[in-house]
């Protein structure tokens, strides 16, 4: 591992086949920019053509400094790296990483409710991020539009969408936006201690949300909402486990408050957030039933 395309520093992305590490490597690689994508797998990673593949295993220290020779930047994506940010900073810095954005939370706010789960799980790595000594950019996403792969199952199987709170409205972000606010977070100057706090460009209910996809697919689709004691964990796949009560809280109290809106995506990237109709068309595959 070193420096690539005649000694241009590398971009070091966590969780790079995650859906937001997969579009920020192909952003950067795009803009021209190498990048070295960390993965437990590197043989079954199939990052975009360029990208080179470096298995990393977070846990162990003595390995970690190697994972950033010729490196200038970092990308940590909390749910790759979680509790062993502090030790991959202490890792990176040294090395001579000096640029670091990561993805955190939207339910991390000014004020942080520790007692809160999902945000003490944010708080601590971005308490590290911001005391490692690198330019820092901190994202805190709200409800991903990924999210909604959640229906899938449901959607490829039938027209119903058996699933609760319908009427919990949220302006879900692609996943596109968020790796473009981060390569230009990691790329230009004057994003050092900015907290961008990102969303998608409008909000729906989750009802509204089915019926959007539905439309990418052609297809008229219902939501049937269930009560809150009849959710099993599978309908959640994407909560870390012992979550799950704090994520339904959010969305009780998302059905009787307006979502927030942010306009971060266009301010920093210098173009209109992507649409939650534009998310549904690119990813309809995923909802789409599988031939006869």
């Amino acid at each position: 591992m070193g420096q690539q395309k005649g000694g241009t520093a590398v971009i070091v992305v966590t969780g790079a086949t995650g859906n937001v590490g997969r579009s920020l490597v192909s952003q950067l690689l795009a803009e021209g920019h190498p990048v070295r994508g960390l993965t437990r797998d590197p043989d079954r990673a199939a990052l975009p053509t360029g990208a080179e593949a470096v298995r990393a295993d977070f846990a162990d220290p003595a390995a970690l400094a190697a994972l950033f020779v010729g490196a200038t930047g970092l990308f940590i994506n909390l749910s790759a790296v979680g509790e062993h940010t502090p030790a991959v900073l202490a890792a990176a810095i040294p090395a001579g990483v000096r640029r670091v954005v990561m993805l955190s939370s939207g339910a991390v706010d000014d004020d942080p409710d520790e007692t809160n789960p999902l945000v003490a799980h944010h708080v601590a790595p971005e308490r590290a991020v911001m005391a490692s000594g690198a330019q820092w950019t901190l994202l805190r996403p709200n409800g991903f539009a990924v999210n909604s792969f959640q229906w899938a199952p449901q959607i490829r199987a039938g027209d119903v969408v058996r699933a609760p709170f319908a009427g919990a409205r949220s302006a879900p972000i692609h996943e596109a936006d968020i790796a473009a606010v981060a390569v230009r977070a990691l790329v230009d100057d004057g994003h050092h201690t900015a907290i961008y706090r990102l969303t998608g460009p409008e909000a729906f209910s989750n009802a509204e949300q089915v019926g959007i996809i539905g439309a990418a697919l052609g297809r008229e689709l219902r939501y049937e909402e269930i009560p809150r004691a009849e959710v099993k964990p599978e309908l959640f796949p994407h909560v870390p486990p012992g979550m799950l009560d704090t994520v339904l809280d959010a969305l009780a109290a998302a059905a009787a408050e307006e979502p927030e809106v942010s306009t971060a995506v266009a301010e920093v990237t210098g173009r209109p957030a992507l649409t939650f109709a534009q998310w549904a068309s690119d990813h309809a595959a995923a909802f789409t039933r599988p031939a006869a």
